[in-house]
């Protein structure tokens, strides 16, 4: 008799991969929504999708998993053409996973038979195995045999990650995972899927609407507006180093004047700052986000007086008029810092948080 030892299982695999979007354009009729959007996902990556409702950050996702068809430009998975002018290959031979934004769960299928149902085409013990090392590692070992219906909001949504990542997808793409989950499960499910997402080394490109969501997540996001990329890089360089007047104002609520350069100057109602680059004459909106407006009791800084002070919890939402120009700015500061029934304060502000921007921007 011959005794064959059991195999540790190892599931199929794709290695994590970059994925480049190449000058894609599409269209819906007459109406062009996405224009000449060049990106890139490196391998073990999380790049997130970041704009308003109908920026196409969607439909770039579809183009992605080949759901959806571009009107000209190309989707490589490394140097591998995905879809281009000769070529498009359907969702199932391009070894991308896509998670859907309701999770889109059977109701009638048990956990694990859900999670099998995207390994069609595999050998029924090898799909079981990769089902069961599914639901290991999103910590739902023993819920294999339970249905859609009895588990949480959160728990679903592990289940639907459980499933896209079954078949080892070179690239995971979510549709703003997170957007059905209460607002207090929202942290911890965001931090358990990013544990997942990092122990696979996925790469992974997430849509979101939500600024500080991105910024929690990613390591790269590329802002979009209309279908048009507005700027990519890095969190941080995003929210320190804005494009431009609607990048800065995406990140955080801003106070919004105008001025005029004179000199490579402008004057702010913080005092002169410069701009280099910028001719005399030309017009420019001067951006400073609330938390970055300082007040205190005493002491430097512009003379205001608070009209209007609204406590958050943590934090305060002040109303302030400038006494030399009487226009009105907003500062966010930390609860209780300021005496009760103060009305009369000093404002200021860093340079480095002064954003200048040409007005026609």
């Amino acid at each position: 008799m011959t005794v064959v030892a059991n195999k540790p299982f190892r599931a199929r695999t794709f290695s994590p991969a970059r994925l480049t979007f190449e000058h894609i354009r599409h269209r819906y009729a007459d109406r062009e929504t996405i224009r000449d959007v060049s990106l890139s996902a490196e391998p073990g990556e999380i790049l997130c999708l970041l704009g308003p409702s109908g920026s196409c950050k969607t439909t770039l996702l579809r183009i992605a998993a080949g759901i959806e068809t571009q009107t000209s430009g190309r989707v490589l998975l490394n140097d591998m053409e995905l879809s281009g002018p000769n070529l498009h290959l359907p969702p199932e031979k391009r070894g991308i996973g896509l998670m859907f934004q309701d999770f889109a769960l059977f109701p009638h299928l048990t956990i694990k038979d859900n999670i099998c149902f995207g390994l069609k085409g595999w050998d029924k013990t090898e799909a079981n195995r990769a089902a069961d090392a599914a639901l290991e590692r999103v910590g739902l070992s023993g819920y294999a045999h339970r249905y859609p219906h009895v588990l949480s909001g959160g728990e679903q949504q592990r289940v639907a990650l459980a499933r896209a990542l079954a078949p080892r997808p070179a690239v995971l793409l979510m549709d703003e995972p997170f957007s059905g989950l209460d607002s207090r499960l929202k942290d911890s499910v965001r931090a358990d899927t990013l544990s997942v997402l990092a122990d696979n080394g996925t790469t992974a490109i997430i849509v979101t609407h939500d600024a500080e969501e991105a910024m929690g997540m990613a390591d790269k996001i590329a802002l979009l507006r209309n279908g048009m990329l507005v700027q990519t890089g890095a969190p941080q360089e995003l929210y320190r180093k804005p494009s431009n007047l609607f990048a800065a104002g995406f990140f955080s609520q801003l106070n919004i004047v105008a001025g005029k350069v004179v000199e490579c100057c402008v004057e702010t109602p913080f005092g002169v700052v410069q701009t280099p680059g910028l001719k005399t004459g030309t017009e420019v909106s001067v951006a400073v986000r609330l938390s970055a407006v300082k007040v205190s009791a005493g002491g430097a800084g512009a003379k205001a007086e608070i009209v209007h002070r609204r406590y958050l919890g943590a934090a305060e939402l002040l109303d302030l008029r400038l006494a030399l120009s009487k226009k009105i700015l907003q500062a966010r500061i930390a609860a209780d810092i300021l005496p009760q029934g103060l009305c009369e304060v000093s404002v200021s502000v860093n340079e480095q948080d002064i954003y200048v921007f040409e007005k026609d921007e």
